[in-house]
């Protein structure tokens, strides 16, 4: 007997039997929710995502499209993924800037927009109420305490650019040249904006 099954309440998504999804999320067509997991109700997850090993998600979490988040990711109240997003193991989000445990900062959370096609490093830390350009890379280990422009390679603690990447994933160099797609991008005003085909 396999250990995913589908859950009348959502069409077409796999659901492993160790995770649990409250009633209010809702999940899109295709997507799979692997072992230990709890999605937490007003949780929106598109289509076509992977839900890792113990992740937790919600509540009033909105997750696009296409999107994988590997194992131990926790994503709170405040934080939005785009679509095709990838959240690497163990990488970590906050929601409130200064936590105590004995005051309560529910009316604090502060938004974390992570842009369409971002790919986030394991063990990366994104310091709550900054946003994440499209398709920028966060380095393993990275600790991002900024807003992060679109494209941008981000490295270190705190982490700063260290280069461009390309939407394909690869590291652009001097001539700003995909060398997987050929899309040539230029540089401007400490932005990096797609050109077109080379």
């Amino acid at each position: 007997m396999s250990e995913m099954r589908e859950d009348p309440r959502f069409p077409g998504v796999l659901i492993h039997r160790s995770s649990y999804v409250d009633d209010g999320a809702v999940l899109g067509r295709g997507t799979k929710v692997w072992h230990f997991c709890h999605i937490l109700s007003r949780t929106v997850i598109g289509e076509s995502c992977s839900i890792g090993q113990n992740v937790m998600i919600g509540p009033n979490v909105r997750i696009g499209n296409g999107c994988k988040i590997q194992n131990n990711v926790s994503i709170y109240d405040g934080v939005e993924l785009a679509d095709d997003v990838f959240c690497g193991p163990s990488c970590v989000f906050t929601n409130v800037n200064n936590p105590r445990a004995d005051v309560s900062r529910k009316d604090e959370f502060r938004r974390t927009p992570i842009g369409r096609g971002v790919s986030i490093g394991a063990n990366a830390t994104i310091v709550c109420g900054h946003s994440l350009g499209e398709y920028c890379f966060i380095g393993a280990g990275a600790v991002i305490t900024k807003d992060v422009p679109a494209f941008a390679l981000m490295a270190g603690n705190p982490a700063r650019r260290i280069s461009w990447m390309s939407r394909a994933g690869e590291r652009l160099g001097k001539d700003l040249v995909c060398p997987r797609s050929g899309e040539a991008y230029i540089e401007t005003d400490g932005r990096c904006l797609l050109k077109g085909p080379h």
